[in-house]
């Protein structure tokens, strides 16, 4: 296999680009206990364990997810009411938990910082995960820190389709060749792929068996120094 010094990588790239909050923090768990716990409130008898879960994850949007799993099951619910509980629920459990940067990420973060690199946090979750992010990571990371912070508001369809990475490159002024995208799942990825921007595959708990191939290469920390082509 031919190795790949990232380092080298980002000499020629103008921007990293941090795709869904995964590439961030790892949250998987939280958030299938989250939507469990909103499913338990609304007097609904399902629970997600984590290989349904991990299934479910292979599709994009957590109200649509629910949605769904609802008409699978012939059930009518409110999803976006659904949704916004289980998003309280999240919220509380990020502010109790203690929460840290994946491994490497705050290095990777740091060297980009130091050496004139723009950073974006491209994701289309909400407006209140994204601020629950910020608040658990505390001096870990400032969102001063992204020239770019996506949210579900900004563009109409979400990941896989291209349209928040285009939104990213257009407001920093960047042509996806300027720029490497990190993302967690296989479906987050094709949306960088999407827009023309080349992947590195940084997979979860629960997307360790996502299809990365189309990735740059796949690790489980990201590393300046020593990252390798899988």
């Amino acid at each position: 296999m031919e190795k790949v010094v990232f380092k080298d990588m980002i000499m020629n790239h103008k921007a990293i680009l941090f795709g869904s909050i995964g590439t961030l923090v790892e949250t998987s768990d939280l958030q299938r206990r989250a939507f469990n716990q909103a499913f338990s409130e609304a007097e609904l008898d399902w629970n997600w364990n984590s290989e349904e879960y991990q299934h479910l994850l292979t599709k994009s949007g957590g109200c649509e997810r629910v949605e769904n799993y609802a008409i699978q099951r012939g059930v009518d619910i409110d999803a976006k009411q659904l949704h916004r509980q289980k998003t309280i629920i999240f919220d509380a459990l990020m502010a109790t938990e203690a929460i840290l940067l994946r491994p490497g990420a705050a290095n990777l973060i740091s060297h980009a910082l130091d050496n004139a690199l723009l950073l974006a946090f491209v994701t289309s979750t909400s407006q209140t995960n994204i601020d629950a992010v910020f608040f658990a990571l505390g001096d870990q990371i400032k969102r001063s820190d992204f020239n770019f912070i996506g949210n579900d508001t900004i563009v109409s369809n979400p990941k896989p389709s291209p349209d928040i990475y285009l939104k990213a490159l257009a407001e920093m002024h960047l042509d996806a060749q300027d720029c490497i995208a990190i993302e967690d799942t296989e479906v987050s990825m094709q949306s960088a792929l999407a827009a023309s921007i080349r992947c590195i595959g940084f997979p979860g708990a629960n997307t360790q068996g996502n299809d990365f191939s189309g990735a740059a290469f796949v690790t489980d920390h990201l590393s300046v120094d020593d990252l390798t082509e899988l």
